[in-house]
């Protein structure tokens, strides 16, 4: 027995400074990704805000342009007003013949819009770069379960290397609670008994939440909701709307923080995230990570709904309607009718009144709280889900009564 554990204790000693390098060269690897990644971000957000400067500087030279008009007819108008008010009949004719001769040109106002193709383009390649990410996160995952089959095939048919590569494997491919499971010496890495080898698993298992867990989801949820507006306000979002996402008969007003509907269509331009059968509107920001609270006012009538959906739900047909599918949380009102939709279900709540809502998202919490804002906080309703994609503000309004205002903080 002395003769057998002393290659063991050194074939540990070898794996655990083996595995101490192989963990710091790993960290190396993330680090440099994170930092290509922030890179990558850096880059994506320059290129919006200089094509924000870009706009805004337009803007402040066609003001400049509109305010040198504005004086120009303003001295125009005083001339006229002088002319009119002569007594002198001669001096009137040649003050009226003067001002024949002045010569007036309407203000040239360029077209102002944003380079939409440029801004869809950088969303896009942010969009495809999370896509690269996540197909090989995927493709690792699968990997990881070949490697452990082939290296059990591997060691089987070397026998006089069979203590060391169990042990390996051991240390390598499970879990510290499986290996506290798959003791070696229950499992047989020496010459007597069964061998580790019997009784591998070769695919990954998806456990449930323990009760633990479910616990502390649950406290941390009861937790917010006994929190004041107060305490919610350290979390505030200041939340704008996309005018790329509005549908045609959405007015936006206010710099992007109103929205109502248009009794005609709007002439907005053609984009691929607009909205084309469906009254809605999403923020212009996006939550993937925080906690995040804002408010909207109901200022007139109660056709409306309020929530918040992944970007990848759909802009046209029945399911890209707030909460007809299942990417999508929202609370409806419907005249004196108030439900949650969430997946094309629906469930009737109790009437609350209320002309301020308030919306919390934990995104790692795994749940968004609709309360009514008043001077008591009520709850109207709250949905639980393991979110996996970036979460939008989302609204529906329905009749050209219906105005919702975001609440600046």
């Amino acid at each position: 027995q002395t003769v057998l554990l002393k290659p063991v204790s050194v074939c540990s000693c070898l794996l655990q400074e083996t595995a101490s390098r192989k963990k710091d060269l790993i960290r190396s690897e993330f680090l440099e990704i994170k930092a290509l990644i922030e890179e990558r971000e850096n880059q994506a957000l320059k290129i919006i805000a200089e094509e924000e400067k870009r706009v805004c500087n337009k803007f402040d030279y066609i003001y400049s342009v509109v305010g040198s008009k504005k004086n120009e007819v303003q001295s125009l108008k005083d001339q006229i007003e002088m002319a009119l008010g002569e007594s002198d009949d001669i001096l009137f004719l040649k003050r009226a013949t003067a001002l024949q001769r002045t010569s007036t040109k309407d203000a040239f106002v360029p077209a102002i819009e944003m380079n939409e193709n440029m801004i869809h383009c950088t969303y896009q390649s942010a969009i495809n770069l999370k896509d690269i990410v996540k197909h090989s996160v995927s493709q690792y995952k699968e990997k990881r379960v070949e490697a452990v089959m082939t290296t059990l095939q591997w060691a089987q048919s070397i026998s006089g290397f069979s203590v060391s590569i169990k042990l390996t494997v051991h240390f390598f491919f499970f879990s510290p609670l499986q290996r506290r499971k798959r003791n070696p010496l229950k499992l047989g890495f020496f010459p007597t008994g069964q061998t580790l080898f019997s009784s591998v698993d070769t695919a990954p298992t998806t456990g449930t939440p323990t009760a633990a867990a479910a616990v502390s989801s649950k406290e941390l949820l009861e937790s917010f909701l006994k929190k004041s507006r107060e305490e919610l306000l350290q979390y505030a979002a200041n939340i704008t709307l996309d005018y790329n996402t509005a549908h045609n008969k959405v007015i936006l007003s206010e710099g992007y923080t109103r929205m109502s509907v248009s009794d005609t269509p709007l002439n907005y331009n053609q984009h691929p995230q607009r909205f084309t059968n469906c009254s809605q509107v999403l923020g212009f920001q996006c939550f993937k990570r925080g906690i995040h609270y804002w408010e909207v006012e109901m200022q007139q009538n109660t056709f409306c709904g309020i929530g918040i959906c992944y970007g990848s739900m759909e802009r046209q047909g029945p399911e890209s309607r707030l909460g007809r599918n299942s990417r999508s949380w929202c609370i409806e009102w419907f005249n004196s009718k108030i439900s949650s939709w969430h997946n094309d279900v629906e469930k009737c709540l109790p009437n609350v009144k209320a002309t301020k809502i308030g919306v919390l998202l934990h995104c790692e919490g795994g749940f968004v709280i609709f309360l009514a804002v008043g001077e008591k906080h009520n709850l109207i309703y709250k949905f639980k889900a393991q979110f996996t994609e970036a979460l939008y503000p989302a609204f529906w309004l329905f009749s050209s009564g219906t105005v919702l205002s975001l609440c600046q903080m």
